[in-house]
């Protein structure tokens, strides 16, 4: 097949990741551009047979989308994959005003002539169910429907108080919706016409028959697909059954490093206990005031920032730049006082990352919080991110390697707020281990 397998957007740069590591775990070679790149970046992976683009469109307005999402899926286009997916949070939080996945897939329609859109975000891989049209996600051991969930009903920016995913959609389009449950979806040949299609997927056979609907029948009416790392997982069987990939890979162990570097604006109880247990292991830890980072026009509170983690690094202490401890500490509220200041913010933490990387000499790091990832890494210059090593106790966020600017080739993880156990930037610092 000379066409890619794939194309992808991701709506913030930890789901990319995600993509990525779905796919490149698998044995489909994969890249992953920050920035739509030019012709001499895309000539360096032209052996690539899948292509994603990271993007920040979780954390925008749907007029932002209307701009910068269309040019996006524009320049996708011009890749001719067999399909291209907008990818979408496993937790599907979301609202009319931010991060509007209703808006996203009538740009995506517009763009690809497409008349039914494919919907798919169960990935048991990552803990993730859709029974019935509902959606599922696990915590901390516990499988909870997403509108009781611990930490999803009650996000500081989209709360999930819908675990209907198509209830939930319509409140952000028009668009018409219907679903392909887990009892029809075995011997679906011909589901209904709908402009949104939704697929469950809770187990092994339900994925694999989404992923053999889809890439058999669906892909035949439209390239257009949306969902979560779920669309590659259930594609893979798909693939391999047709002998299109091989078999897995086999990943060399990256190895322990002796310090890394941590900035986190994540608010998730998850990363607090991750937190917490990192000081517990020999981190040391700066706290950051939120509202000082994303005022500054001088420049004042990040270089201070920087000194005290380079004052940790220098005593050879792993360190933890972080905003909040938990939801206890979070500021959102005040933050979102002033337009812009979310965003502004996590470009601070990146320019903090950027001159520990290159001040220290580090070669591992660790960016923590999706929306942060989104807007950090655009300032550390990094261009595009390849798979270093898939991380099976914390499937969703693996070690990349970094390819140009002055992080050419260092090794960093993004962590997604509801992401790793934890013993995460422990585990991260011992190279997987």
């Amino acid at each position: 097949m000379s066409r890619p397998l794939i194309s992808y957007y991701g709506d913030d740069f930890t789901g990319s990741t995600d993509v990525m590591e779905a796919l490149a775990s698998n044995g489909v070679e994969t890249v992953l551009f920050l920035k739509m790149p030019d012709a001499d970046l895309l000539s360096r992976f032209s052996g690539a047979r899948a292509f994603g683009l990271a993007g920040t469109s979780r954390s925008e307005t749907p007029e932002w989308m209307d701009v910068h999402l269309r040019d996006a899926f524009d320049w996708l286009k011009t890749l001719d994959a067999e399909l291209c997916h907008y990818k979408v949070c496993s937790t599907f939080d979301s609202a009319p005003h931010v991060g509007n996945i209703g808006r996203a897939i009538e740009i995506g329609r517009a763009v690809f002539g497409e008349e039914t859109v494919p919907l798919i975000v169960g990935a048991p891989e990552i803990r993730r169910y859709t029974a019935f049209g509902e959606l599922f996600a696990a915590y901390q051991g516990r499988n909870y429907r997403i509108d009781r969930h611990p930490v999803m009903s009650r996000h500081p920016v989209t709360p999930m108080d819908e675990a209907n995913l198509l209830l939930h959609l319509a409140r952000q389009t028009k668009l018409s919706s219907a679903l392909v449950d887990i009892v029809s979806l075995p011997g679906a040949v011909r589901p209904e016409k709908a402009d949104v299609l939704l697929l469950d997927v809770v187990d092994e056979a339900t994925q694999a028959a989404a992923g053999a609907l889809l890439w058999n029948k669906l892909r035949r009416e439209g390239r257009f697909v949306c969902g979560s790392s779920g669309v590659e997982y259930a594609l893979i069987p798909a693939w391999r059954s047709e002998r299109l990939i091989g078999n897995k890979p086999v990943f060399a162990a990256a190895g322990p490093v002796d310090r890394i570097a941590v900035v986190s604006g994540s608010v998730s109880p998850t990363t607090e206990r991750q937190i917490q247990h990192a000081l517990a292991h020999g981190f040391e830890g700066v706290m950051l005031d939120p509202l000082e980072l994303s005022g500054s026009t001088d420049g004042r509170e990040i270089a201070e920032a920087v000194d005290a983690g380079l004052s940790a690094l220098e005593r050879g202490s792993s360190v933890i730049l972080y905003t909040a401890l938990g939801p206890a500490a979070d500021r959102g509220r005040e933050l979102d006082t002033s337009d812009g200041a979310r965003h502004r913010l996590g470009r601070a933490l990146g320019r903090i990352q950027a001159e520990l990387v290159s001040r220290a000499g580090l070669a591992r790091a660790v960016v923590a919080g999706g929306d942060t990832s989104s807007h950090a890494l655009g300032e550390m210059g990094i261009s595009a991110l390849t798979l270093k090593m898939p991380l099976p106790q914390t499937p969703g966020s693996p070690l990349c390697i970094a390819h140009g600017g002055p992080a050419d080739g260092l090794e960093i993880a993004l962590k997604g707020g509801q992401v790793g156990d934890d013993d995460y930037f422990s585990m991260i610092r011992a190279g997987g281990f």
